[in-house]
């Protein structure tokens, strides 16, 4: 025995019926659709037979509900009333009127290129909550793979499958020291000129760490690493106060927090250390999350 397929009248339909109902003629539910009278009788015939019920007893001047039509009407308008409600909350999204960026970043990053930005941001969508997700180095990947984040803003040492990363910063490796400090006055600094030198850089096994090992290695040098730390911005507030020059990428010293330090590109070689947008392959984001990497990147473009 075949059962009768279950029917589901469209949108159109409901519509025509709810103005219908209220209305309590064609005509008059026409001029409120802005659509023609046979079109709107089409559309009542068409869910009845749908229904298999009567929604109206037709008069010569007016169609009156039948007792389908008043059990049905309320159940009509609440759908018709959460569509709207649903239309008008994701016109808000696309809208940038609400919503919710969230970007993972390591915390020395976070504190030193997100600022501006976020102040940037809000500025122009303050109805949009932004969460910062600051991390350690080795949960970073995952916050971006397990889609717990829109998108990473990092360094990343290797390119992990399934991730998709972006140029937002040009960058290498550097030593970090005091403008009187005598290797600031150098045209060039190479690895070499290390050799000896008390330096500070991030603990073994953090961050940049093997990859200032490997190029020392390949320079022939051996570092004299006489401070460790686990944030670079703890070991910037140890240099600003006369401690030991850092190793570090350059795009992390800001002129604005450190008039007093410069960074010099170490060459010999010469080290990239770019940072990036890091996105989940095939992941759509949302116009909040799109707006705030142009935001970022126009931020970030100015200096």
């Amino acid at each position: 025995m075949n059962k009768k397929r279950a029917y589901s009248p469209t949108l159109k339909q409901l519509r025509a019926f709810v103005a219908v109902y209220r209305l309590g003629k064609l005509s008059a539910a026409a001029s409120q659709l802005f659509i023609t009278q046979p079109a709107v009788s089409l559309l009542i015939r068409q869910m009845e037979e749908g229904l298999g019920e009567l929604l109206f007893d037709r008069t010569t001047r007016s169609l009156r509900p039948t007792s389908a039509a008043h059990e049905a009407v309320q159940m009509a308008e609440r759908i018709l009333r959460d569509l709207d409600t649903l239309g008008a909350g994701l016109q808000d999204l696309t809208e940038l009127r609400r919503g919710r960026v969230t970007v993972v970043v390591t915390p020395t990053l976070a504190e030193i290129l997100l600022p501006p930005v976020v102040r940037a941001f809000r500025a122009q969508f303050p109805d949009i909550r932004i969460v910062v997700d600051d991390c350690a180095p080795d949960q970073f990947y995952s916050r971006v793979m397990s889609e717990q984040t829109d998108f990473g803003i990092g360094a990343p040492e290797r390119l992990s499958p399934g991730v998709e990363l972006q140029t937002l910063l040009r960058d290498h490796l550097s030593l970090v020291c005091p403008r009187d400090h005598p290797l600031a006055q150098r045209r060039t600094l190479r690895w070499k000129d290390l050799e000896g030198l008390p330096v500070m850089t991030v603990r073994p096994g953090y961050g940049i760490r093997p990859l200032i090992e490997l190029s020392a290695a390949r320079a022939g040098v051996r570092l004299n690493v006489t401070q460790e730390v686990t944030f670079l911005s703890t070991a910037l507030w140890m240099t600003r106060n006369g401690m030991e020059p850092i190793l570090m990428p350059a795009a992390y010293l800001t002129d604005a927090r450190d008039p007093d330090l410069v960074a010099k590109t170490l060459t010999a070689p010469k080290v990239s250390r770019d940072i990036h947008l890091v996105l989940k392959q095939g992941r759509s984001l949302s116009a909040a999350a799109r707006q705030f990497i142009a935001v970022l990147r126009k931020t970030l473009a100015a200096g």
